[in-house]
């Protein structure tokens, strides 16, 4: 098998061959290697590589399979993780100088059931500061560069892993989502980012941003891809020693069910206002897909959602500021240019504003779910900009000129202050061959029906089977 003119290189397609050893882990394993070595100088998208681990890994997986043991759809695949996860004698810097040489002694609670469903570790991937920002512009280990065009961010705070997704130097990454951040990456790279519903993926061993916000989900290329990750790092807080979770739940099963008679809401106000006319209408047309396929649209209205913005950004304040109070205290020089000025704000905020933003989010929360009593998903823009330039502060989308960060975190926030799951597929690209994002919100606990929506929609369109070329342009 020839996999440098491979187009279509998923898990889904991948596991079979492994299983059927027509291609052997060691081979996979050393392919990605190759592609990380020849790639990374101009992307940027790992803070450490593990390869001497990988290889060994891979030789492990091979002899399993070779007997006859094959632990399923993951065994034998190479992965990567954003630098916040911890990796037992691998460093997890959470992208900052202050842990630069940190070693965990042991793994996130996800990673272990990762290993036990035998992938294989290529490196673990740049981020934005502790995961506090959405451009992946970081000062200690440099900006990850965007696959589709090297000038421009990849998104953030995960945005090594989709870049690494995107350029094809894994087969998959998981990243965290606090107010966009598995979305905003996913969108602006062309890759498939899935936030699953609050509570559902363990945080145990993870770096947190906010407490009360973080999620932990998958990057990868499809929505078949992100199912069968999904099934393996969902499940209650603490598994048994050495064992994938089980929690019951098989993200595949109802993947090819089509959408016929699935009821999509889409928000004419908010979620369609000031954004960049090629992802409205690129957008509409994802919309207008569906629609074809069986599903039927409905306007929505939503209310709040100006609030919902700002209170994810109180909330995500006051918890930053909480778990990095004593690096405030003893090392604030040790943090980046970006990050003292929001950690000075967070030392004047009263209890008082934390804990009413809390309280208007359970209020807004409700009224956001009672949408979900007329429609079975949300379909709306991820971004309402396609990736901007690195270095880049304000974007001017029609006549309306707003900070690049307020603008990539606009369309993601509500997900993480309803905790309800989200999707972010590609539904095109804008003029400029940079990719645009459609978002599917769900009910809570209800990533099949998600899962089932996406995947019905790659299969009418070709979005997830283009890659980015070997040599992206460099200019604007």
């Amino acid at each position: 098998m020839n996999l440098l003119n491979d187009k279509n290189l998923t898990i889904a397609r991948i596991a079979p061959l492994l299983r059927r050893r027509e291609i052997s882990p060691v081979e996979l394993t050393e392919y990605f290697l190759e592609r990380i070595d020849r790639l990374q100088p101009s992307l940027n998208a790992f803070i450490t590589l593990t390869k001497d681990r990988a290889r060994n890994q891979a030789r492990q997986m091979e002899k399993e399979i070779l007997k006859g043991r094959y632990r399923g759809a993951l065994h034998g695949i190479p992965i990567t993780l954003k630098d916040l996860f911890h990796t037992a004698g691998v460093r997890t810097t959470g992208g900052s100088k202050i842990l630069r040489n940190f070693i965990p002694k042991e793994n996130a609670v996800v990673v272990d059931r990762l290993f036990a469903a035998g992938s294989i570790l290529l490196g673990k991937t740049n981020l934005h500061e502790f995961a506090y920002g959405v451009t992946n512009v970081n000062p200690h280990y440099g900006p990850a560069h965007n696959p589709w065009n090297l000038s421009r961010v990849t998104g953030g705070s995960s945005g090594g892993s989709a870049a690494a997704v995107s350029a094809g130097l894994c087969l998959g990454s998981l990243g965290t989502d606090t107010g966009g951040s598995i979305r905003i990456p996913s969108a602006a790279c062309g890759v498939v980012g899935l936030k699953p519903t609050r509570g559902l993926v363990p945080l145990q061993g993870v770096i947190p941003l906010a407490f009360s916000l973080d999620h932990v989900g998958p990057i990868c290329r499809c929505a078949e891809d992100a199912a069968l990750l999904l099934g393996v790092i969902a499940g209650p807080e603490a598994p048994p020693p050495n064992r994938a979770a089980k929690n019951g739940i098989s993200y595949t099963h109802s993947l090819r069910q089509g959408v016929r008679g699935v009821r999509v809401g889409i928000p004419q106000q908010y979620f369609f206002d000031h954004l960049q006319k090629e992802v409205r209408e690129l957008a509409l047309k994802a919309c207008a897909a569906l629609e074809r396929l069986g599903a039927k649209l409905r306007e929505v209205e939503l209310k709040g959602m100006k609030e919902m913005n700002q209170l994810v950004a109180a909330i995500t304040l006051g918890e930053a500021v909480a778990y990095h109070w004593k690096w405030l205290r003893t090392r604030a020089e040790d943090y980046g240019l970006d990050w003292r000025p929001r950690l000075a704000l967070g030392k004047r905020q009263k209890t008082i504003e934390y804990l009413q933003a809390q309280e208007r989010r359970r209020l807004l929360t409700q009224s956001f779910i009672r949408v979900f009593e007329s429609v079975d998903v949300l379909a709306t823009p991820t971004l309402p900009i396609v990736a901007p330039v690195i270095g880049e502060e304000e974007v001017k989308v029609g006549r309306r000129t707003e900070s690049v960060r307020a603008a990539l975190l606009r369309f993601t926030r509500a997900g993480n202050l309803t905790g309800l799951p989200v999707i972010a597929i590609p539904c095109g690209y804008s003029s400029e061959n940079l990719p645009v994002g459609l978002q599917l919100f769900g009910r809570r606990m209800d990533e099949a029906t998600l899962l089932r929506v996406a995947y019905a929609y790659e299969q009418a369109t070709p979005w997830h089977t283009i890659f980015p070329p070997e040599s992206p342009p460099s200019c604007r």
